[in-house]
């Protein structure tokens, strides 16, 4: 199936509003929030796409937490950087995906939002 090219864009920005986190505090939360609430009713590939950057972006959260917790036993630094690159990876391969017009779906994401 393809997609408008705006319904790509607004998937990849979806996506790579989760770069967001590293600007604005939980920014990688609210960027891909916003625009998932702006477009879902417009597209379903956009809802789609919106859905599992929020599943992602919250399941993130939850373990950067743990993982700021393992810090006071030195395994968290560890963590935190396995984190940080694992993030970086999946968003760029989500939004490569998004660009194609591929459904995504990340790897090690709790499914909160369905």
């Amino acid at each position: 199936m393809t997609y408008a090219s705006q319904e790509k864009n607004w998937a990849i920005f979806c996506h790579l509003g989760g770069f967001a986190g590293y600007i604005i505090p939980f920014g990688n939360i609210i960027v891909p929030l916003v625009l998932w609430l702006i477009k879902r009713d417009e597209s379903p590939f956009v809802n789609q796409h919106g859905k599992e950057a929020l599943n992602f972006n919250i399941s993130f959260i939850i373990y950067a937490f743990i993982s700021g917790l393992l810090c006071l036993i030195l395994i968290g630094f560890a963590l935190l950087a396995v984190l940080v690159i694992l993030q970086i990876v999946f968003i760029i391969n989500a939004s490569m995906c998004a660009s194609r017009g591929e459904y995504y779906h990340y790897p090690l994401t709790i499914r909160l939002i369905s």
